[in-house]
């Protein structure tokens, strides 16, 4: 099975080529360019493994939330090859995406900077079959405003994200902060895997960005 992964919501740009297990991945931070960065990377993989994108399962994506630009990019990318390749695709959310790359830990609470003094946040637990499962609806609200559900209380929490990094008030009372983390395509591809297996898959016309916060693209009233 070929996935090919990408993802552009926050400042890292990633792309990632699922074959049969084995990822091929390309990741680099920057502050713009998303759009010639992540084409090359597509370039690269697909020459790296030899495949071709009518030969892919699903073409997978991180759907959001993250910035309005970034998100969009990464939907209206996939949409472009998914429909030019006849391939379904599979969006991932990108808090998920970061709460699968903590391998170590139960509970994950996610927190993205979402400026404008904001985080988009959700908590995650670990499956059985080691894939993060949401908890909680993803949210975007003040740091003030997160919250673990009930029951997670008295259980060991490990918070991640870059909105700990921006508002360190969020670190309390959490048994461990990893702060730096950003989505990557690689952990969008593994949660995409499952997906294509099940067939929950989507028509390329389908690949639309999840922004959580709607009102960054409506203009103010005077």
């Amino acid at each position: 099975m070929n996935i090919l992964a990408l993802d552009t919501a926050t400042e890292n740009c990633s792309a990632a080529l699922w074959i049969d297990g084995h990822v091929l991945h390309r990741e680099r931070e920057a502050e713009r360019g998303h759009a010639e960065l992540i084409l090359s990377m597509i370039d690269e993989l697909l020459r790296e493994s030899g495949a071709t994108l009518p030969e892919l399962q699903a073409i997978a994506f991180g759907r959001g939330p993250g910035s309005f630009t970034g998100v969009r990019l990464a939907a209206s990318v996939t949409q472009g090859l998914a429909f030019g390749a006849g391939v379904p695709v599979v969006p991932v959310s990108d808090l998920r995406a970061v709460a699968q790359q903590i391998e170590s830990s139960q509970n994950v609470l996610v927190c993205n900077d979402a400026r404008m003094q904001e985080v988009y946040w959700g908590c995650f637990t670990r499956g059985a079959d080691g894939l993060m499962l949401p908890v909680t609806d993803e949210r975007v609200s003040k740091p003030s405003e997160v919250r673990v559900p009930p029951e997670w209380v008295n259980t060991p929490v490990t918070g991640v994200g870059r909105g700990f990094a921006a508002y360190p008030v969020l670190a309390d009372p959490l048994a461990h902060i990893e702060p730096g983390l950003l989505p990557r395509a690689h952990e969008v591809a593994v949660l995409a895997v499952p997906e294509v297996q099940a067939g929950r898959v989507k028509a390329a016309a389908e690949a639309v960005p999840v922004y959580i916060r709607d009102d960054v693209a409506r203009p103010k009233r005077p």
